[in-house]
């Protein structure tokens, strides 16, 4: 189906959400202010996106707050909350095709993966939300015979949901799934790079049957618009997921206002770990090439540090080069590239920057650590692979970002535990091993919220996903989620 689509003639014609969304329809911004948007594939002008500012998220929260009070959601039977997010869930896959366009515009990323990957995810994500509305229950507590303790679930109120540029759809859905749920209103802003899908959800939800003002959407800038959410007096919950740097403005936003919740997904510097006892070496290569090179590397848990035993290091590395092969960046609106393009101009030299300074500080380049397709005005990079780094090093230190996979050579289980935990991060990492022994040693010793075995990067909605140390605290997805977006309340009854 994806190849007998025109996706470049789709693109000429489809429209462009531009404008807040507010109070259940599409408004002009206060400021009328306005920021550029641009397609990374090729660097041309798509449109001005309306930059919102501290007025326009104050109608925003209000919005979301009057709906809230009122009650046409947070007061609402639960199975008519969970129809409602089923039918949103069902309108997210009838406007497939638009949404996985908007991705691709957006980011740079690969129509095959929008269209198969994010948008699906995004709409699962929401049914299963919807789906366990009316299934979680509170609690009768143990209390003295005279008494009738009860413990209940109430929704927060107003939640702001923050979300980054990488995986616009379902980092939004990983978000506002819960919080809807639970029955909040939701203030939802989207990385200034990526707005087109997030307003389109604010539509799609109205058509759905969400009351107006449930869900506002209001693009703007982060340290405008992000920090007036922050910092706003009526917003009861902040939901981030982006870098460690600003989730810690997040942090002082919350105690500088009226210490509202936070829940923050941060930054990560994923180890894979490759045990001298691998016992499927083509597997691990394939996994670490995909760990590091899908999404161009643009993904909070993207596997780049690789951690190899030196006794298997030259045949792991040339496995990976030949997979990273198979990760040429192409055009983003071909239906078979696998890898796109960089989000932004500033993005891809970041990354170069980076590479320049693995070189400077002594790695050895194995493979790329070039800009390629110049010609077309957009911003890719060559999958990157760097040997004989030192986790001292700048590359093996903090988040790059893109394309970049950095190699340290250790000798033995314990220096290689040792090293993947070096790290002020502890979002995820993974372990390729024959041994059930050192399995289950590995993942207790490494310090991080998801810990995969012979595998990496597999997800379900069932099962949680956030991080330790600098990579934040509180989950998303699974019914844990819920936990950031509810109080508990005890009610007790004498008799």
């Amino acid at each position: 189906m994806l190849q007998t689509i025109d996706w470049h003639a789709r693109a000429k014609s489809v429209r462009l959400p531009n404008r807040p969304f507010i109070d259940g329809q599409y408004v002009d911004s206060v400021s009328n202010e306005t920021f550029p948007c641009v397609y990374p594939g090729d660097g041309r002008l798509l449109t001005q996106v309306a930059s919102c500012n501290e007025a326009d998220v104050d109608k925003a929260v209000r919005s979301a707050r009057n709906a809230f009070n009122a009650g046409v959601w947070s007061r609402m039977a639960p199975v008519d909350r969970r129809r409602i997010m089923l039918r949103f869930a069902e309108l997210i896959l009838a406007n497939r095709e638009e949404l996985a366009l908007l991705e691709t515009l957006n980011v740079g990323k690969p129509i095959a993966n929008a269209f198969n990957g994010d948008v699906v995810s995004a709409a699962n994500c929401i049914a299963w939300y919807a789906e366990a509305i009316d299934k979680v229950y509170g609690e009768v507590a143990a209390t003295a015979h005279e008494m009738t303790t009860l413990v209940v679930r109430e929704p927060l109120g107003v939640v702001a949901a923050v979300v980054p540029w990488n995986y616009p759809m379902s980092m939004a859905a990983w978000k506002l799934g819960p919080a809807l749920a639970t029955g909040n209103s939701v203030v939802l802003k989207p990385a200034e790079q990526s707005p087109f899908t997030a307003l389109k959800f604010g539509e799609l939800a109205v058509e759905a049957g969400l009351p107006p003002g449930v869900l506002n959407v209001v693009p703007g800038l982060g340290h405008i618009a992000g920090k007036a959410l922050g910092l706003h007096m009526d917003v009861d919950c902040v939901g981030f997921t982006g870098s460690t740097e600003v989730g810690k403005y997040f942090m002082q936003y919350s105690g500088q206002s009226n210490i509202k919740r936070i829940g923050l997904e941060l930054g990560g510097k994923s180890p894979q770990v490759v045990l001298a006892d691998c016992d499927d070496l083509d597997a691990a290569a394939a996994g670490v090439a995909a760990g590091i090179f899908a999404n161009t590397g643009q993904v909070c848990n993207a596997g780049s540090r690789l951690i190899v035993d030196e006794k298997v290091r030259d045949a792991l590395f040339e496995k990976i080069a030949a997979q990273a092969k198979s990760f040429t960046p192409g055009d983003p609106l071909d239906a078979t590239t696998r890898m796109g393009s960089l989000v932004t101009e500033e993005q891809m030299d970041r990354v170069l920057g980076y590479i320049d300074a693995g070189r400077a500080e002594g790695a050895t380049t194995l493979i790329g650590g070039s800009r390629v397709r110049v010609e077309t005005g957009g911003f890719y990079i060559e999958p990157t692979i760097f040997d004989r780094v030192r986790n001292d090093m700048t590359i093996a230190r903090e988040e790059i970002f893109g394309p970049v996979l950095a190699a340290i050579t250790v000798n033995g289980f314990d220096e290689a535990m040792e090293v993947a935990n070096d790290t002020i991060y502890g979002l995820a990492g993974a372990v390729w091993t024959g041994s059930v022994k050192n399995a289950h040693r590995a993942a207790k010793a490494i310090k991080a919220g998801v810990v995969w075995v012979n595998c990496f990067d597999r997800g379900s909605m069932a099962a949680p996903f956030g991080g330790f140390k600098q990579s934040g605290f509180g989950r998303d997805k699974s019914l844990h989620a819920m936990d950031k977006y509810t109080d508990l309340k005890a009610m007790w009854f004498a008799h």
